[in-house]
């Protein structure tokens, strides 16, 4: 033991010089695993406020809606006493979420600036569609269905689950835009937005806002996945700024 010891102070004694380099690299080296964790755990807590506050919001909206409606208070007291009211809200509440992530799956400009909803390799644009598909699978075929008090509760959790979820995926899509993309890759992200204005702008040409069409599917392929529904809404919005056909003119 005594000769580890010695052997141990004949060596510091001989690279004493090396405290100069060793320190200050382990120095920063600390300092930046210091604050690599630090970022993890405030987007940690980024995500649980925000996850919270949609979540308050969404129930604090609904319970607005039931205390609107007479007698709300003592139908959620009594079982299936007022179940189609309380399912009619329920649709109604899926079919407006539905509604607002289709306008991401189908409007082309929303695809190109907040590409993240439409990536189901995001995080939580994954998890919205899981919790999404959840809400589908347990919604009634219509408010006359007949659903048991468990069944709406399921139903209920499973959709106020899934409009949470959304909200947290749409505010990480608006807050990355398009961050998560190369130089050269945002440089066609552009290209297909000035593509895009021409294929509805009515000062250009019948013939340009065409060829602008087709070009926009090009810029965005291996980039963005487009669905064929989005272009044919695309094509439809183009086709209405296109001037009316004139009638062929008789010959005289």
């Amino acid at each position: 033991m005594g000769e580890f010891w010695g052997d141990l102070a004949r060596f510091a004694g001989s690279y004493w010089w090396l405290i100069f380099f060793i320190g200050p690299a382990a120095g920063g080296a600390a300092k930046a695993i210091e604050r690599s964790s630090k970022r993890r755990h405030q987007r940690r807590l980024e995500i649980i406020r925000a996850k919270a506050e949609a979540k308050a919001i969404a129930v604090s909206a609904r319970e607005a809606a039931e205390a609107a409606q007479p007698g709300a208070a003592s139908a959620a007291d009594d079982e299936g006493s007022d179940t189609r009211t309380r399912l009619t809200r329920l649709l109604t509440a899926h079919d407006e979420l539905t509604h607002r992530w289709l306008e991401y799956e189908l409007d082309v400009a929303k695809l190109i600036a907040f590409p993240a909803m439409s990536d189901g390799r995001q995080p939580l644009t994954a998890a919205f569609l899981r919790a999404k598909k959840v809400a589908d699978g347990l919604r009634p075929p219509s408010s006359d269905a007949r659903v048991g008090a468990a069944d709406l509760v399921a139903y209920r959790d499973a959709l106020t689950d899934a409009e949470v979820a959304f909200d947290l995926a749409e505010r990480d899509a608006r807050r990355q835009r398009d961050h998560s993309f190369s130089e050269t890759e945002r440089r066609r992200l552009d290209t297909a937005k000035r593509l895009l204005n021409v294929a509805v702008d009515e000062a250009a040409t019948p013939a340009e806002r065409r060829t602008a069409y087709e070009r926009v599917r090009a810029e965005l392929d291996g980039l963005i996945a487009v669905s064929d529904a989005a272009m044919e809404r695309l094509a439809e919005k183009a086709a209405l700024q296109l001037p009316p056909a004139r009638p062929p003119v008789s010959p005289t």
